[in-house]
């Protein structure tokens, strides 16, 4: 009797589930909470981060994750490069609060980020619109993901929330 072939955990399922539980250990340890998005449609987890009394602070901070088992650092040894879709991309750009791309390297178990929107707002040339359907992003090797870097996307998230409520009221 043939043997019949069951459904397998496959090494990209693996290097995914570890990805998250990075990035989740790191966000845990500043102190903040971290929700997974179920329907993820470019969308991975979402920060929140509470102050000093544990109350939830105002705002949060998106994350997309991307999971590999190597990387393509350049020829400088200092920056990877990374293919995202435009279509996600295009999403990233348009939100309001930080989205940050986070890739994580299994073998080593670490992971490097990019703050999109500051990234892209670095490359006045580069236009969406005329964008390939693969848009390739430099991360520098140095924005290594701690807890530090987590606080970093914190105090970006506040720097906008202080630029909206300096809208509002020039506004009123």
């Amino acid at each position: 009797m043939p043997r019949v072939v069951r459904k397998r955990r496959t090494r990209e399922h693996i290097i995914a589930d570890l990805s998250v539980n990075h990035v989740e250990a790191r966000v845990l340890r500043c102190g903040y909470s971290v929700e997974r998005i179920e329907h993820d449609y470019g969308t991975d987890l979402a920060i929140f981060t509470h102050d000093e009394q544990g109350e939830l602070e105002s705002g949060f901070i998106l994350v997309q994750l991307k999971a590999t088992n190597s990387l393509r650092v350049l020829a400088d040894g200092k920056t990877i490069s990374f293919p995202v879709s435009r279509a996600d991309l295009a999403h990233w750009l348009s939100e309001l609060m930080p989205y940050i791309l986070i890739v994580y390297h299994a073998p080593p178990d670490v992971a490097y980020w990019l703050y999109i929107q500051e990234a892209f707002e670095q490359r006045p040339a580069f236009s969406l619109e005329h964008a390939p359907a693969t848009v390739t992003v430099h991360i520098p090797l140095a924005q290594v993901l701690n807890e530090e870097a987590v606080r970093h996307f914190a105090r970006c998230r506040d720097t906008i929330l202080q630029q909206v409520k300096g809208v509002i009221r020039h506004h009123e």
